[in-house]
């Protein structure tokens, strides 16, 4: 049985696929809160779906490290319309009310589970 953590990130990467700009926002909180290679914070949905749109990014899952209820990271093949090869990376997703609350892609898996590991220790002190 597929656990709500794992079916609000399933259906991130569906509507990220997709290329779907409703189903995109409608997939995260608002605010989400994201981090890559063009800056970290929290947008609303609609510059989620606005940037889904912009970069036209595939991320294909590959392996997955759950880390609490809440946590889980990704291990994925990303590519964008230029791309020649997929690149690998790795997203820190979290996930609140069934919606993807925070999306944090970082280069690898190791810096991703760090980060993940640092997150869950966070929470768990507040």
């Amino acid at each position: 049985m597929e656990s709500v953590l794992e079916a609000a990130i399933n259906e991130w990467h569906a509507s990220v696929n997709g290329g779907d700009l409703e189903r995109s926002a409608r997939a995260v909180g608002d605010p989400v809160v994201v981090l890559g290679p063009k800056g970290a914070g929290p947008i609303t949905p609609e510059q989620f779906a606005g940037w889904v749109e912009r970069s036209g990014i595939k991320l294909i899952p590959r392996s997955w490290h759950p880390v609490s209820e809440r946590l889980m990271v990704v291990e994925e093949d990303a590519t964008w319309p230029e791309s020649e090869a997929p690149t690998r990376v790795a997203t820190v997703f979290r996930v609140a009310r069934e919606k993807v609350t925070a999306a944090l892609r970082l280069p690898d898996l190791k810096s991703a589970l760090e980060l993940a590991y640092i997150c869950r220790e966070m929470a768990a002190t507040e």
